[in-house]
């Protein structure tokens, strides 16, 4: 069967995903990377309705290449009281370094999945690709989406997972590696033990479903990009080589640790929302161990991290900052986006 075209397909130059990041990218990085013949995405899963249109209207005054909006699509639980209690009598040394009162924290989720909400504020603009991590949106949500015209991209952790995808509606899977940087995508496990290298997950996944494929995880420069595309992707999704780039909004204290000697141990990580996610070690993923079975379910983990956030890095620390990064972050360079994306592609 001749191999797709994904980039025509998805109606770019190049077959090259810019990852979506929440917290150290907006529309400036996908905006740059589209205008350099890849498919730029935006982070919406930590934004209100009003936010994503503003990142939408950002782009589109800019650029008239297509754009990828991505979203979360977790299950949503109720704030768990007891499990807090727990979780703070944990971080209670943490609290009083840092004179902060567990009274004034909260109880409000920081990141909400996909809605009919959502649906409502961007239906207007028919955005061209949307992509979901943690599986799905409901039925009916997805069946809107689709119905605007949208192409559908999400997330597969393992070969059931995006076996799952291809029978419940998605377009194209992104077969996310166990190098990758940020959550992990895990929808139908909780189980670490299931993760796989890209390498090894991606040709099972293409000799097993018929839709396109998008490689993601460790694929850092142009030699990991032509492996992925000989294993069968159809395209690559990069997020960690964008770090340190001109157009992302990557913190200071990021940044320095991206290019310090911590960079080399990365690691899994559930202290900073409730799932898994790999970053670069720092204080209190040493200090916590980097999977804590009292962290409450995700996202609500963030109500205690994020005042202690604010606390450290006012004093110039990160070690409450959720330093995202991939496993294969030697690569990263201080650039512009579209010399990134042409030395990945070869162009």
């Amino acid at each position: 069967m001749e191999k797709l075209d994904f980039a025509k397909w998805i109606g770019v130059e190049l077959p090259l995903i810019q990852a979506p990041m929440a917290g150290v990218q907006n529309s400036k990085l996908a905006i740059a990377v589209g205008e350099a013949g890849g498919l730029g995405s935006i982070p919406c899963g930590m934004l209100d309705a009003e936010g994503v249109i503003e990142e939408i209207q950002r782009f589109e005054a800019a650029s008239n290449k297509p754009y990828n909006l991505n979203f979360f699509c977790h299950s949503s639980f109720p704030f768990d009281a007891e499990r807090h209690k727990v979780w703070r009598a944990e971080l209670q040394p943490f609290f009083q370094r840092y004179s902060i009162n567990e009274k004034c924290l909260g109880n409000k989720a920081s990141r909400l999945p996909f809605s009919h909400e959502i649906a409502n504020a961007i239906e207007q603009y028919a955005p061209p690709i949307v992509s979901f991590h943690f599986g799905l949106p409901e039925s009916s949500l997805l069946k809107r989406v689709k119905g605007w015209g949208a192409k559908v991209l999400s997330s597969a952790t393992t070969l059931e997972e995006a076996v799952w995808l291809q029978d419940n509606g998605a377009d194209a899977v992104i077969v996310q590696g166990i190098e990758a940087g940020g959550h992990r995508g895990m929808f139908l496990t909780e189980s670490l033990e299931s993760q796989r290298p890209t390498m090894e997950l991606l040709p099972q996944v293409a000799d097993a479903i018929q839709l396109p494929v998008i490689a993601a995880g460790g694929v850092s420069n142009r030699v990991e990009v032509q492996q992925a595309l000989a294993l069968g992707a159809d395209a690559v999704q990069v997020g960690t080589a964008f770090l340190l780039c001109d157009e992302a909004s990557t913190s200071s204290l990021h940044r320095h640790a991206l290019k310090s000697e911590a960079a080399k141990t990365t690691a899994l990580t559930n202290v900073f929302s409730g799932r898994p996610a790999r970053g670069i070690v720092n204080g209190a993923m040493a200090a916590l161990d980097c999977m804590n079975n009292k962290a409450p379910v995700f996202p609500f983990a963030s109500i205690e991290m994020g005042p202690l956030r604010a606390a450290a890095e006012k004093e110039g620390k990160d070690d409450f900052t959720p330093l995202w990064s991939g496993m294969n972050n030697s690569h990263c360079e201080e650039s512009s986006a579209a010399a990134i994306t042409r030395k990945l592609m070869g162009v």
